[in-house]
Order: structure tokens, then sequence, then C-alpha cells
């Protein structure tokens, strides 16, 4: 791979004290290119799955930020703090007296929809300004809650000797597992904080396949970064593909499109190849009279 020809998806594992745009800054180095950009911002202190696309792959930033997170957290309970997590000032200590079935009900009460209120200590920006950015000049404003979803937590272990819950737990995009770790200390009525945190998984991007930046740098070094990198069709790989014929490509590349089989319904998104399959598009289906068409929703082979 030569610098500024660098085209695809790297699986970062994001080392703990830098922050998601550190890493960024650190490729940009390493692959001799600007143009980069992370799918979800990670906190300093956490680590984990950090998927970044280089080059063309930058087109597929808004569909990744979408997808649903798997992390592994640690609650401490006994202790707040005012970023929600271990880090931060300690806010209030309180006495930790509840039962191993009290903790897991009310851990088990968040699964589903939940109003989660962003943290001061975020990225959120409220009027123009980020959230973390008032904090730090010591201001505290109203914040909107915000619906995500909790798919499932998975208890690991529960520590009575120190007040520490160490779980897994799957989530929507916007989810912040400190403030969920606050929440459930809140609920027991000792407080809590978020003392560790590892992403699993973001999308279809887990942490087996996941490389250091070390390795990322090792790997352009001996020209073989190019086996390690993921095509950027991988993000939709949870999608149905559909293979075009060369004048139906053509239509939806200058975007018009394509009629396609009755039994389709509309709103359907797929993946459109052309017939040496090549990745074009993103694809949704709609209707239009009695038919059901489909057209690019985003073009990835112009």
């Amino acid at each position: 791979m030569t610098a500024g020809n660098v085209n695809g998806i790297l699986n970062v594992m994001k080392p703990p004290g830098m922050t998601s745009f550190d890493v960024v800054a650190s490729l940009r180095r390493i692959l001799k290119t600007k143009k980069i950009g992370h799918t979800g911002t990670l906190d300093p202190g956490a680590v984990g799955v950090l998927p970044v696309c280089v080059g063309s792959a930058t087109k597929a930033i808004e569909f990744m930020t979408e997808k649903d997170k798997l992390y592994r957290a640690e609650l401490k309970l006994g202790i707040t703090t005012d970023t929600q997590d271990i880090t931060g000032q300690v806010t209030d200590t309180r006495k930790v007296n509840v039962t191993r079935e009290q903790v897991l009900d009310a851990i088990m009460s968040f699964v589903g929809t939940y109003s989660q209120v962003p943290p001061m200590y975020s990225a959120v920006k409220i009027n123009g300004q980020k959230l973390y950015e008032l904090a730090r000049s010591g201001k505290t404003i109203e914040r909107e809650p915000r619906v995500v979803n909790i798919y499932y937590i998975n208890v690991i272990d529960i520590s009575e000797e120190d007040g520490s819950v160490l779980f897994d737990v799957a989530c929507s995009k916007g989810t912040y597992i400190r403030t969920l770790c606050a929440d459930i200390g809140e609920k027991l009525g000792c407080g809590g904080c978020m003392s560790f945190l590892i992403r699993l998984k973001s999308g279809p991007f887990d942490l087996e396949s996941s490389l250091t930046l070390d390795e990322i740098e090792e790997l352009y070094s001996a020209d073989r970064l190019k086996e390690k990198m993921f095509h950027v069709d991988r993000v939709f790989a949870d999608l149905d593909e559909v293979v075009l014929k060369e004048a139906e490509i053509r239509k939806i590349i200058n975007g018009a499109a394509v009629r396609m089989f009755k039994g389709m319904k509309p709103g359907v998104q797929l993946r459109i190849y052309d017939q040496d399959h090549r990745f074009v598009a993103l694809g949704i289906t709609e209707k239009y009279e009695d038919s059901i068409l489909l057209r690019s929703r985003k073009l990835f082979l112009a």
C-alpha cells in the first residue's frame, strides 16, 4: 500500500488513555493520509473495538454510528463521581447494604427501552457547546433524556467483598454505560460508578479481529495491511444482496431506479453488486404505483 492509497475499514483495538480522536491522529501519521474517521467515540479510559474508516470507506461512517454495541463493564457500588466513572472526582460515598438478589433485580430492570440523561462529561452538544466543555468550566445544565435500548444484560460476577459487579450489556447507539452504572447505583440507593469498560463489539466488528496501533504500523510497513482491512460492504453484512446487470448498474450510478420483483416490500435495504461482484451501493426499495423500485441510498462505486 502506498500513501494516500489506503481504502477500507480498520478494526482498531483502542488502548486506554487515548481518545478516539487520538487514535485517528495516529493512523493519519501511520498511513500518511488525512481521509480517516472513527465510527463511535470511546471514553479515554475505555478500551476495545473502534472501527475506523479510511479513504473511500469514510462514506460508510454515517451508517456505522447507527450500529448496536456490546460492552463488558464493571460497576463499583457505594461511590459516585462527577464523571460517573472511577476517573472523576468523588462526590459521595455511601454504605453498600444490598443483597445479591437486589443487585440482579435492579440491573435487569434496565433491560428494554430506557430514558437516559446524557452525562455532563460527554461530547453531546447543546446550543453548539459540548457538555464536557461546560462541565470543565464548572457549569451544569439541564439535559433532555434520550431513549436508548438495552437489549440484554448478562451479569458475570457480583463481589460482595468490594461491592463490584461485572456484566456484559448489548445496547443501541448513544447509550452511555457509565450513566447506566450510575443509574443502577441510584436505584439501589447506594450510588455507583463505572470502574472498567471494554467494547467487545461494534456492529459486525468484534474484539477477536481487532488490531493494535503497533500491529497496524508493522503491517503497513511490510505492505501487508490490506490483508487485515475490511471492505466497506462489511458494514452492511446483515443485509441481503442483489446482483444487477450492467444496464441496471448504470441506472443506479446515475441516480435512476430499477424495477424489482413484485414480491418485495418497500423500505428494504439491500447491498447492490455488479456481475463482477463489486460492491456498488447501499440500495433501498420503494413503491411506485403497482411496482417496487430499487434505487441507491448511498453509492460506493461511482
